[in-house]
Order: C-alpha cells, then sequence, then structure tokens
C-alpha cells in the first residue's frame, strides 16, 4: 500500500506557510514580524530575546488619557502575557507630574535614569506648546529618535516631534483642533486630517486623545500579532462604536 504524502502547506507564490505563517525564504513570520532564526523583529529592529521596553513620556500639562490610554492598554499586555517580555515605564523630567485636568501622578524614571527604550510613546496635551519652543526637550527627543526604534505620538505629541524635526516629509496625524498647527510646525508633513493613526514604519502617530487606546493596540498588533492584540482589546472590554 503506497503512503500518501501529506498536502504542502506552503504558498507556492509566497513561499508563506500557511500553518505557521513563517515565509521559508526570509524565516520571517508575517504575523509578528520576528525573524525565527535571529529573533530579530524585522519592524522594530528588536531583540525578541531581550523583551520589549515601552517608555511613555509625562510632562506638567499632559492629557490625561493620551497617556493612560496607552498605559492600560500596554501594561494588560505586560502583566497578562509575561511570556511576551513586555516592561513598560513613565518617564518624566521632575518625579511629580500635574496633568492638564489635575489628576497629579509620579512618573518612575527622569531622562537621565530611564531604561534604554524599544518604543517611546509622547503623549499630548496643552503642555506640548511650551515643549515645542523648549530646545532641551527637542534635543532629548531627537537623542531619543537615534536610539529608540519606534516612536510613537498621541494627540498633540506630534507637534513636538514636528519641531524636533522627526517628521520631515512623513505622513503624520495630530489632534483634530490642531491639523493647522501641525502644518505650520512643518510645512513638508504630509498631514492625515481623517485618519486616526499614521504608521510610518518606525514613526506612528494617532489623533487626540482616546485614539492613544486605538494606536496602543496597534502597537500590540505589530509586535506580537493579532491574536494578542484581540486579547488585550477583549481583556479592557474596549468597544470602539460611539454610545451616543
Amino acid at each position: 500500500m503506497t503512503e500518501r504524502r501529506p498536502l504542502s502547506r506552503i504558498n507556492t507564490e509566497t513561499g508563506i506557510n500557511t500553518e505557521t505563517g513563517i515565509n521559508t525564504e526570509t524565516g520571517i513570520n508575517t504575523e509578528t514580524g520576528i525573524n525565527t532564526e535571529t529573533g530579530i523583529n524585522a519592524d522594530t529592529g528588536t531583540d525578541a530575546g531581550h523583551g520589549i521596553g515601552i517608555g511613555i513620556v509625562l510632562f506638567d500639562d499632559v492629557e490625561e488619557l493620551d497617556a493612560v490610554g496607552p498605559w492600560e492598554v500596554l501594561t494588560y499586555w505586560a502583566r497578562h502575557f509575561p511570556g511576551d517580555g513586555v516592561r513598560v515605564w513613565t518617564v518624566a523630567r521632575r518625579r511629580e507630574v500635574r496633568c492638564a485636568k489635575g489628576l497629579t501622578v509620579l512618573a518612575d524614571h527622569t531622562p537621565d535614569d530611564a531604561p534604554p527604550a524599544t518604543v517611546l510613546v509622547h503623549p499630548g496635551g496643552a503642555g506640548t506648546r511650551p515643549l515645542m519652543r523648549d530646545e532641551d526637550w527637542l534635543a532629548w527627543v531627537r537623542e531619543q529618535r537615534a536610539h529608540v526604534p519606534l516612536m510613537t505620538s498621541v494627540c498633540t505629541g506630534s507637534l513636538v516631534y514636528a519641531a524636533a524635526g522627526l517628521l520631515r516629509d512623513r505622513p503624520a496625524t495630530t489632534y483634530w483642533g490642531a491639523l493647522d498647527e501641525l502644518r505650520a510646525a512643518d510645512p513638508t508633513v504630509d498631514v492625515r486630517s481623517d485618519d486616526r493613526f499614521v504608521d510610518d514604519g518606525d514613526v506612528i502617530t494617532s489623533s487626540g486623545v482616546s485614539a492613544g487606546i486605538d494606536m496602543a493596540l496597534h502597537l500590540v498588533l505589530r509586535l506580537a500579532g493579532r491574536e494578542r492584540a484581540r486579547a488585550v482589546r477583549r481583556g479592557i472590554q474596549y468597544d470602539p462604536e460611539p454610545p451616543v
């Protein structure tokens, strides 16, 4: 009796194993972006063996949900899926930060003692306007750009990135009420006024306030795959359909 050979699960056009999602030519998992041989994430340059470090920037008059929305998403991911090696922390010039609506929070680190980050999240709020004119802060942002594989922003955090020169000739978005400010900060920016967030590879910008939650879930999808992102979304019971 002739032994029946198993059907091939390799797509002959793409070279992708339809069962594992791994491209047989490159060794990259198409769902997670991680090279299965080297452990390097093809999208971010992250070494999967050393985990993912995410720093969320805080400053006086930061919009609360700009920072807390991504914090909720990313810390849920870190705590409920420890095998992914995710660490999340906050960083601010001073440990005590008073937010735009009056909430006072204590940052985990200052720029001097913050650990190296894989991802930086720069929220927005009224406090971004003075930061746009703060040369020391802009220099720090540029320094992060040189070392952090993936820079992200929420709301008017993108205005700071534009002032620092990070968005030159790139597509980007911001809070709907600050679109003209983004154009003025850097006329070369391709302003995407209708997008919830804009992923331009190593820089992701999101629109205002609650859009930071969407951007953070997109981060989970990019760094850990669709199923993980869906699990996190279910975990925080986020339903993007507005009730009113």
